[in-house]
């Protein structure tokens, strides 16, 4: 039995912005200065559109930011200005999150990660608050204040998470009160913004704080994960998410959302999973849930960063097989996941949104209208150890003037998936170049021809949606 859907190609749209590509993530700002990480970056710039990148550490030791000898401290930018100049010359911007404590100015031991950035506060308030402003103004003296204002400062990371410091409210509150002070001293116009935490947390403390000390915001960030909150320590991810919900990254929003009132809202993170080490990262899975969790965020966020675009990554260590499971879009060999082909999809969509009629419990369906083409996206998506299975779909587009074709593009368990070839080939750690070239042809989209009936106003189209799967249908009309 098909299951079917509908849209009129000429009735009403909402505004489609192509929010997901304002910002996307990395993980540690010296990998920044790597080669191939800079390759990765250019390539999801030109070929997915994003716009911003974020990273931890700017301020760590290992930055040399600010590091204290002979009792004097020495401020050093070189490094930051490498990256940002890079970034500026494939027309992109930092999404600037201020972390970690250089060493000399902290008030105590505790780190994260194996690069052992340190999270504690500041032991003199003073001092951090001179190193903000002292770094802000080299960057508007360096780039213009016109170029700077464009930027976003985003104050620590998840400073609910007690790995990431006290995990205290007040203690987040003071370091916010003084870091805002700093960045608005050099300009107002400057743009800064919290609580950049995980779960969702602290969005109506955090904006209640800063109006009653009259303190700026110009933005809300946070992070959210389907495996936030769900299973227990110990727990593998796919209990995680069978015990999560479809949309419960949606529900999570919309809360956000209503909380932060007229203020733009980013989140900074968020990903298929939590964790650095799974297997769905890799897989035609993501796909259908990056295409299905953005879809659904529509109109409630003004900017939606994925974690990550590569794996070149490092914040338990330096993987080296070619499909470990890391959050990257992109693998260390820069071969294209099928999360990767997803983003690559989303981009290449017009810019409305039509209202589909018709609904499945793992089919989801969307009409997007560009100029004089549109595009019906299907995913057939279910959380692990949910029920799914292949599924007929047939889609009416009503009002059309159109050929009766399309051309019909995959993500699935058979279609852009580099990961399954490697499997075949043994699963190899190391890959000579010859195997590098056959994965990156395996990892490509490809154009197919589908076939549509065209009478009486109505194109019709059927479509097989595999398990795990993204499709998409692309067409031309006449206005």
């Amino acid at each position: 039995m098909n299951t079917r859907f509908a849209a009129d190609l000429r009735g009403p749209a909402i505004p489609f912005p192509h929010f997901w590509e304002h910002t996307v993530g990395s993980g540690h700002a010296t990998l920044a200065l790597r080669a191939d990480w800079q390759a990765q970056l250019k390539r999801a710039n030109a070929e997915l559109g994003m716009k911003h990148v974020r990273f931890h550490g700017l301020l760590s030791d290992d930055m040399g930011t600010l590091v204290c000898e002979n009792d004097t401290l020495l401020y050093s930018f070189f490094n930051a200005d490498q990256i940002f100049d890079f970034l500026l010359s494939i027309g992109m911007r930092p999404f600037v999150e201020l972390s970690f404590m250089p060493s000399t100015l902290s008030s105590g031991n505790q780190t994260v990660f194996h690069y052992r950035a340190n999270v504690t506060a500041p032991k003199d308030y003073a001092q951090w608050s001179a190193l903000i402003r002292r770094l802000v103004e080299h960057w508007v003296e360096r780039y213009g204040i016109a170029e700077v204002r464009q930027w976003f400062f985003e104050v620590w990371n998840e400073p609910n998470l007690t790995a990431f410091g006290s995990g205290k409210q007040s203690d987040y509150f003071e370091l916010y009160r003084y870091t805002v002070q700093a960045i608005k001293a050099v300009d107002q116009s400057l743009k800064v913004g919290g609580p950049a935490t995980a779960e969702n947390a602290w969005v109506a403390e955090f904006m209640a704080f800063c109006k009653e000390n009259d303190l700026a915001v110009d933005f809300i960030t946070t992070h959210h994960y389907p495996t936030d909150a769900f299973g227990k320590p110990g727990d593998d991810t796919e209990k995680q998410l069978s015990e999560s919900s479809r949309s419960v990254l949606r529900a999570q929003t919309r809360e956000v959302r209503a909380k932060a009132g007229t203020l733009p809202v980013y989140y900074t993170e968020w990903s298929t999973s939590s964790n650095p080490r799974d297997p769905m990262h890799d897989d035609p899975y993501a796909a259908a849930f990056i295409v299905k969790t953005i879809l659904e965020a529509t109109g409630l966020v003004q900017g939606y960063s994925y974690w990550t675009f590569s794996d070149i990554f490092e914040e338990n260590y330096f993987p080296s097989v070619p499909f470990q499971g890391g959050f990257g879009l992109l693998n260390i060999h820069g071969i294209a996941k099928p999360s990767y082909r997803a983003f690559q999809l989303l981009h290449a969509l017009g810019d409305e949104l039509i209202h589909c009629q018709g609904s499945h419990p793992t089919v989801d369906a969307w009409l997007i209208r560009g100029n004089r083409s549109a595009t019906i996206l299907l995913t057939n998506f279910a959380l692990p150890r949910h029920l799914i299975a292949t599924e007929s779909v047939t889609f009416s587009v009503h009002g059309a003037q159109a050929t009766a074709h399309g051309t019909l593009q995959r993500i699935d368990l058979h279609h852009a998936n580099p990961k399954r070839r490697w499997e075949e080939m043994g699963k190899p750690n190391y890959l000579s170049a010859a195997m590098l070239t056959e994965l990156d042809v395996a990892s490509r989209l490809r154009r197919e021809e589908q076939t549509m009936s065209f009478k009486g106003g109505t194109l019709d189209l059927d479509v097989s949606m595999p398990p795990q799967s993204v499709a998409t249908i692309e067409f031309a009309y006449e206005n």
